[in-house]
């Protein structure tokens, strides 16, 4: 247990939270949204500083980050709890895990064991995952802080309902992020996710502003979020942030309360990646469709393939210095020598 950041007091022992979007207004003896910071007498605590729940060496494909140290490892970490209640979370043992008793599961790790377990598995970065990294905010801060000491970049995969506070906190210490857009309707957010559409939108422009790298996911939900008007909308939102956006179209699977959809159409998933072209993006993503050509990072001038991928693994990359090596052509992203990747 720890002090919370980002919190004022207010009358009556109550707590004002300004880590996410939600800005929580917490009586005495109660929980945040989130279930993992708890208001002790006018206090604000974290309860999961040094408890994670998940622990585990990703390829960073996985993230998905496609533009980052493409076939390095990625050490990964989560705490229990979520800001969002999403009905297709495929995380829901442990973000939806029961809350509200004080008592939460998962084992002890602090910050130095994390730093020393990535990097005695080579890990090129630090991915806060699987469940939502904003509610332990001073667990990644911690931990962030070391990496970059040791040259290791961290990452957020995020649903982006943080606040502006939040982002100018990690921004000295967040090198990468992938948001998941999860559709550009607010009443799918409030119906679907427990949560509000701006706020994602405003954080997605403040880490452009701030200099963050950021990539875009959106799981297409057959007949929920699947209609060309709107998958128009998201690709549109993303190149304003900037052409160089990448853009991954996830292909959704039954989950949690979703059992009853099927999982999404190949035809839809291609249609998605036509009409992020078309928007004018230069890199566009299909996921959890293993040896779809449009899992490849191609040049955004020539064409020419530069990184094969299959699923999580990367089978090839043809890159010179960041440069494509036929028409000499930037790769947008984050770079370093190839060579320490695979």
């Amino acid at each position: 247990m720890k002090e919370a950041i980002l919190y004022e007091k207010l009358d009556d022992y109550y707590v004002r939270c300004h880590l996410c979007a939600h800005r929580c207004r917490i009586a005495p003896s109660r929980f945040g949204i989130c279930g993992v910071r708890e208001n002790r007498n006018g206090t604000l605590y974290t309860l999961v500083h040094g408890t994670s729940i998940a622990e585990s060496v990703d390829p960073i494909e996985k993230k998905p980050l496609f533009h980052v140290y493409p076939g390095s490892k990625s050490y990964s970490i989560a705490t229990v709890g979520c800001n969002f209640r999403c009905d297709f979370c495929q995380n829901h043992e442990i973000s939806q895990t029961p809350h509200g008793k004080g008592q939460l599961i998962g084992r002890s790790s602090m910050p130095e064991e994390i730093m020393e377990r990535a990097l005695r598995t080579g890990s090129r970065t630090i991915a806060y995952t699987y469940t939502e990294p904003t509610i332990f905010l001073e667990y990644a801060l911690d931990i962030a802080k070391m990496a970059h000491e040791k040259d290791i970049k961290n990452i957020f995969v995020t649903n982006g309902f943080m606040t502006g506070e939040a982002l100018e906190v990690l921004a000295p210490y967040l090198d990468a992020v992938n948001v998941d857009l999860k559709s550009f309707r607010n009443g799918f957010y409030e119906k679907y996710c427990g949560g509000g559409l701006q706020p994602v939108l405003d954080s997605l422009r403040k880490m452009k502003d701030i200099g963050i790298w950021v990539e875009v996911t959106t799981l297409i939900v057959p007949t929920l979020n699947d209609e060309k008007e709107e998958l128009r909308d998201i690709a549109r939102y993303v190149h304003s942030l900037g052409p160089e956006t990448p853009w991954h179209i996830s292909r959704f699977h039954p989950q949690y309360r979703m059992q009853h959809l099927p999982p999404t159409p190949l035809t839809t998933i291609h249609m998605a990646s036509e009409i992020g072209k078309e928007a004018g993006l230069k890199y566009v993503y299909a996921g959890n469709v293993p040896g779809d050509e449009r899992e490849n990072t191609y040049c955004s001038k020539c064409g020419r393939l530069l990184i094969k991928r299959c699923g999580f693994n990367v089978e090839d990359i043809d890159v010179t210095e960041s440069r494509c090596p036929a028409c000499k052509t930037l790769l947008d992203g984050i770079y370093g020598s190839f060579r320490d990747n695979i």
